[in-house]
């Protein structure tokens, strides 16, 4: 069917006894999805959590890089509007000339945290330049193309090393906002369902994202579903499974919305924010089923969105039973290949 398989993964201190035994079980993780012939492993970026123990994508995806040999690597993604784009761009060109054609650097507009985090993250010198600036400057970092007039501060800046091959970049969204700047950098666009686990939204965003790419950038459409997907060997396993996986949303009075793991994280978000605020729980969406049933709703799915790539978040608790799920995925899907490291197609 053409479908790319690729697993993003948030190193869950769950089952695990620390960190380090979490970061144990990403790299077990990353080298049999290797073995099963997924495209990419992306991991994520959270601050101050005691669920989730990934915190600096970039280091663990060097360590990542360096137990592989072929898959792709990278963030599910850097959250942009904490740093430099300059440093950004400095790290990943180092992962890309470190491994080159390996490496992809998604970048998402949250948080990644709580206020708390978001403050001790935010520049020093005052506030940050807006997001889609930061973004458009991150690319031109990552390409050594800054656009500036020769009299400007930052005229002939380089970020080193230049790989012969840089990342290539990614934006993470929820909303038809991201959408929107996605289709007008003409970069590939991921929507990230598992966080907001609203399928309407997706399609509005989706829609918007492939009737207003700006094609004039050279590149194309390319589109990817970040989906919840839990396989196991009955569909009524699998649906016990989902059943536990909730949303929790919190709303703050200013309007923004966030999704935490768990209602304590919200309520400790809420106070946090020094907002007035409302939490609210709902069953969140999960592709589940045995093996035949999950390939159905995933043909459908990618049928529905013109997607070009799946990339899934399996939210199971048990590390074996999570392992078997990406296991079974492959094998339904077992024509999928990695396929060869090609020209960045999308790129801002």
């Amino acid at each position: 069917m053409g479908l790319k398989l690729s697993i993003l993964d948030h190193s869950p201190i769950i089952d695990a006894k620390s960190s380090t035994e979490a970061f144990q079980r990403t790299i077990e993780l990353a080298q049999k999805a290797e073995a099963w012939g997924y495209h990419r492993f992306w991991v994520t970026e959270h601050h101050n959590s005691e669920r989730l123990a990934g915190s600096s994508p970039e280091v663990l995806i060097s360590h990542l890089l360096a137990k592989t040999s072929r898959i792709r690597v990278g963030s599910g993604g850097v959250m942009l509007q904490h740093y430099s784009p300059y440093k950004v761009a400095e790290n990943f060109n180092v992962l890309a000339s470190l491994a080159p054609g390996r490496v992809d650097l998604g970048i998402g507009r949250g948080p990644g945290g709580m206020p708390q985090s978001t403050k001790a993250l935010k520049p020093i010198d005052g506030e940050a330049k807006p997001f889609p600036d930061k973004l458009v400057a991150l690319g031109q970092f990552l390409r050594n193309q800054v656009n500036v007039d020769e009299d400007h501060p930052l005229y002939g800046l380089r970020a080193s090393p230049s790989p012969e091959q840089p990342a290539d970049v990614y934006l993470l969204g929820t909303t038809t906002a991201s959408a929107e700047l996605a289709a007008s950098l003409g970069m590939p666009y991921v929507f990230a369902l598992f966080l907001n686990s609203d399928e309407q939204v997706m399609a509005e965003s989706i829609d918007l994202y492939q009737r207003q790419f700006d094609f004039t950038q050279g590149t194309r459409p390319q589109t990817l579903l970040g989906l919840p997907v839990m396989v196991t060997d009955t569909d009524e396993e699998a649906a016990e499974l989902a059943s536990q996986v909730t949303v929790v949303r919190i709303r703050l009075e200013s309007g923004r919305s966030f999704m935490l793991g768990t209602v304590e994280a919200a309520e400790s978000f809420g106070k946090q924010s020094e907002e007035k605020y409302t939490i609210t729980v709902q069953q969140a969406i999960v592709i589940h089923g045995a093996p035949e049933t999950v390939r159905k709703k995933l043909e459908a799915m990618q049928s529905r969105y013109h997607a070009d790539e799946i990339i899934a978040v399996t939210q199971i608790p048990d590390f074996q039973k999570r392992l078997y799920s990406f296991e079974l995925l492959s094998d339904v899907f077992a024509q999928v290949t990695v396929a060869p490291s090609s020209i960045n197609q999308g790129g801002i």
